[in-house]
């Protein structure tokens, strides 16, 4: 006998993900791509006017940023599109895929970024200080903007929380380009901009590595860190004591936030249908209140012999063997 849980933090007809939630982030997505896009045109054009290359760079590092906000907010986009009958669990992986290619480039900037400042460390470049503290304090308003505008709306979504790295990211490289502008104006100490950009540069590494390896564990279909097997497998059987045992247990993530879980469960063979769907009930409100799992498969089985079974990785040949054929 078979059993599936479709909650409300489900997918489909079951996991629609909170569209109000969803609502949210594509309208503060929109406007920090808004925002991103013309201070990106007005340093651009700042930095060739007044002829800073720290601008110009700047205004690049901002275009990166718009590239990974639009992809967040088509992502999003996709991903709430109808399920075709070929994609059962719809495009939810687009937002994961999103925050995959986000960390790349995430990555390839901070080289890029660093290899510049080495450069400019062995041989230090004047700097047009002025126009860059007018410019780039317009810019860190629009990049703070858009830091509040994401920061309450990416907490559980690895796509949006990519995108609220990057335009971070972006804020402290315009913090750096004014309090630089300001140090050098009145010192004239050149290096001290380079520096600062290394800094930067190593600090969104790190956070690039942490979104390719969350990005990449869904991917993989590994268990979510925030969920413990034996915890899960303890608190299943505390929950249902009619069950006698738990195996062939996968729990895996769709997306951010969304998790799966089969098993197998093996009860007396005295239960009846109606006992069944109780113990059914009480597995999944276990998995759903104390672990956040809404997608749930329980087979049911039933043997007169017990049985040892043990729980091995997807894709490994195990036996269970009666104890008397041993």
């Amino acid at each position: 006998m078979r059993s599936h849980d479709h909650d409300a933090e489900g997918h489909g007809h079951g996991h629609s993900r909170s569209h109000v939630h969803k609502g949210v982030e594509r309208r503060r997505l929109l406007a920090s791509l808004a925002l991103t896009s013309v201070m990106m045109l007005f340093e651009l054009v700042g930095g060739l006017l007044s002829n800073s290359l720290a601008l110009v760079s700047d205004a690049g590092h901002m275009a990166t940023h718009f590239v990974a906000l639009a992809i967040t907010f088509f992502a999003i986009r996709i991903a709430a599109m109808p399920a075709p009958a070929e994609r059962s669990y719809g495009f939810y992986r687009m937002e994961i895929l999103a925050a995959f290619v986000n960390g790349v480039v995430l990555l390839g900037a901070s080289a890029y970024i660093l290899y510049e400042a080495v450069e400019r460390l062995i041989e230090p470049r004047p700097i047009a200080t002025l126009e860059m503290m007018v410019i780039a304090a317009a810019g860190l308003a629009v990049n703070l903007a858009s830091v509040l505008l994401l920061a309450g709306v990416g907490k559980h979504d690895l796509n949006v929380k990519s995108a609220f790295f990057h335009m971070l990211g972006d804020t402290l490289s315009s913090v750096a380009v004014v309090g630089g502008a300001v140090v050098i104006y009145y010192t004239g100490w050149l290096r001290l901009d380079p520096a600062l950009s290394a800094l930067i540069a190593v600090l969104i590494a790190v956070w690039s590595l942490q979104l390719l390896r969350d990005s990449a564990n869904v991917l993989l279909e590994a268990t979510p860190r925030q969920v413990s097997i034996p915890a899960l497998i303890e608190a299943l059987r505390h929950a249902a004591p009619e069950v006698r045992d738990l195996h062939d247990l996968h729990v895996w993530e769709i997306t951010s936030g969304m998790y799966a879980l089969t098993a197998h469960v093996n009860v007396g063979p005295e239960l009846t249908v109606g006992q069944l769907e109780q113990v059914r009930e009480k597995l999944e409100a276990c998995g759903r209140e104390r672990f956040r799992i809404g997608h749930m498969i329980f087979q049911f089985e039933s043997a007169d012999v017990a049985c040892r079974h043990i729980i091995v990785p997807f894709g490994q040949h195990h036996e269970h063997e009666p104890e008397h054929e041993r």
